[in-house]
């Protein structure tokens, strides 16, 4: 069992940064694919972004490119998304992603709701125009 505690959203507007942590138990941190998806209201879940143990590859979804940085500090358990150049259209709950077991196909299924193991609480950004 993976426990995954969020912080870091808020209130921010239009333009400006925030970043967010995702602090992972398991002492197999290091080996963990990670990631971020959000769910705006009324909007289906989608993948924002995610950062492979293998060769630490990094994948953004479109809408995000060039504006988020996904990172990972392994000696800390930690994973962080720097959002920059936040958009009212970013608005959503952003969720921490784990696959922890059953094999790492990251760079082909990262994008799959199902591809993930474990899923954080949550934690809102609202960006105002």
């Amino acid at each position: 069992q993976v426990q995954l505690v969020e912080s870091g959203g808020g209130l921010v507007q239009a333009g400006g940064s925030l970043r967010l942590s995702c602090a992972a138990s398991g002492r197999t941190f290091s080996s963990y694919d990670m990631g971020w998806f959000r769910q705006a209201p009324g909007k289906e879940r989608e993948f924002v972004a995610a950062i492979c143990w293998s060769r630490a590859s990094a994948y953004y979804a479109d809408s995000v490119k060039g504006r988020f940085t996904i990172s990972r500090d392994n000696a800390k358990g930690t994973m962080y998304v720097q959002l920059n150049s936040l958009k009212p259209e970013d608005t959503a709950v952003y969720y921490c992603v784990v696959r922890s077991f059953g094999g790492s196909d990251c760079p082909y299924q990262y994008g799959s709701n199902g591809y993930w193991n474990y899923w954080g609480q949550g934690t809102q950004v609202t960006v105002s125009s």
